[in-house]
């Protein structure tokens, strides 16, 4: 009887609560900040109602995490007279957004996100997208933990958006909401689908870095991947490896760890903490990741300030952390999410784990990146360069750098001098551009005589 009476009084709250969008964006002021959501898990009706008061408000600053989808308050104000749009981490909505001046870039430590939040971070109002509730009166976040927690206990009015087509994820901690800190409930009208990619195709070069990467890789490592078609493709070569034990900590869930799991390589059973789980904060990938997870209990959704924190990472031994990088400068340091003053993606998560790969008992952090890059004019550049352009922004620092890894091999950058580190970067530098790089190494006094230039 008590349970049938909680589960009534539950009912009771949500029905009180139940509004529509149109009513529940009136809370909305002037001068607001308001939270969008994160990754594939964002309100796309409270977007559109909020979007209808586009002549009410003015001054509106609104915030996300990667928007994975045009919103409606953009569109309806292409002055940013009444919305202005900011967004944690680029995807490519938010590098077209910034072309037209109509989004800006909010730098980002990823583990410091709680205390970004709890402390310098005003949010009046939150939309956040949640699955249907259960019958403890939880709402689960879905496939985005990171930072969702943090601002739905920070924000002055929480609005829970309702899509049945969200997955279940299964934590860890703060996966998910308590009816209790809701104030208003809206049932999504569309209940679309969750934003969905395939893996990005993969280049032959794309191929042979993935293949040297997988030559440093160990039984029992514990993996973490960063975005891209490279990380995606040494997914695809463990799941078809004789490699044993693999563990996951890492910052995104993507669909080769599906593949990795269902082939066996995937255990976590050597894991020093959270045994036997796949430990995350977002997930992002094709419906097949999805619904991979869905009541799941060997992924666990973690928020960002767990699965990021270097310390907590470097817990676990042989941490194998493969991120990308746009340039890498002969000082060996790492520029991964701008060129000059146009920002492409954000710092994210791959410094916490290059950091914590390096504190980790047989650990290896790894930016690789492919040698060359060709230009819209059809030129063909260096990715390793002199210096970093001007503007540039530096995402690891010469200091925390690793492992380099590109088609032509893999140098560490641990302990060198600046004229080793200068000749390592050279050396698997492409052919075309190595005389080059030698001859600005020496103008910048960070090359010696050494035994491979003198052969």
């Amino acid at each position: 009887m008590a349970v049938i009476l909680s589960q009534n009084l539950l009912l009771d709250q949500y029905r009180e609560k139940l509004v529509s969008a149109d009513e529940a964006v009136k809370i909305v002021k002037s001068g607001d900040w308001v939270h969008y959501g994160e990754f594939a898990m964002q309100a796309k009706d409270l977007d559109a109602a909020l979007a209808r008061r586009v002549n009410e408000l003015e001054d509106v600053k609104i915030r996300c995490v990667t928007v994975t989808f045009m919103p409606e308050v953009v569109k309806v104000d292409p002055e940013r007279k009444h919305f202005r749009f900011h967004d944690w981490h680029f995807s490519p909505v938010s590098r077209m957004l910034q072309g037209q001046n109509l989004c800006n870039y909010i730098p980002l430590t990823y583990h410091e996100g709680r205390k970004l939040i709890e402390d310098y971070t005003p949010i009046d109002v939150a939309f956040i997208c949640v699955a249907p509730m259960d019958a403890n009166g939880y709402f689960n976040i879905g496939t985005s933990n990171s930072v969702t927690s943090y601002i739905a206990d920070k924000a002055k009015k929480l609005v829970v958006e309702v899509n049945t087509s969200v997955p279940v994820c299964l934590g860890g901690n703060g996966e998910s909401i308590h009816i209790s800190q809701v104030d208003y409930i809206v049932e999504s009208q569309t209940n679309p689908k969750l934003f969905s990619t395939n893996p990005p195709p993969a280049t032959e070069i794309d191929v042979k870095i993935a293949e040297i990467v997988m030559s440093l890789m160990e039984d029992g490592s514990c993996l973490q991947l960063g975005i891209g078609a490279m990380p995606n493709v040494v997914g695809g070569l463990i799941a078809k490896s004789d490699l044993k034990d693999i563990g996951v900590h890492t910052e995104m869930l993507v669909d080769s760890y599906v593949d990795m799991y269902e082939s066996g390589r995937i255990t976590g059973r050597l894991k020093n903490i959270d045994k036997g789980k796949m430990v995350y904060t977002f997930a992002m990938g094709s419906q097949k990741l999805y619904d991979f997870m869905d009541n799941n209990p060997v992924c666990a959704s973690y928020p960002v300030s767990y699965t990021n924190d270097p310390f907590i990472i470097a817990q676990n031994d042989k941490v194998f952390a493969v991120n990308n990088a746009l340039e890498v400068d002969l000082y060996s340091q790492v520029a991964s999410e701008a060129s000059g003053s146009k920002q492409i993606s954000g710092t994210g998560g791959q410094l916490d784990f290059i950091y914590a790969s390096f504190r980790s008992k047989g650990g290896k952090g790894l930016i690789c990146l492919s040698s060359t890059a060709k230009m819209k004019d059809g030129t063909v550049k260096s990715r390793i360069v002199p210096t970093l352009s001007p503007g540039t922004i530096v995402t690891v620092p010469r200091s925390i750098n690793f492992y380099v890894v590109t088609e032509y091999g893999y140098a560490i950058m641990k302990a060198k001098t600046t004229w080793q580190r200068a000749e390592e970067l050279v050396n698997i530098a492409h052919p075309d551009f190595r005389d080059e790089l030698i001859k600005e190494a020496e103008k910048n006094k960070i090359w010696v005589r050494s035994n491979k230039l003198e052969c």
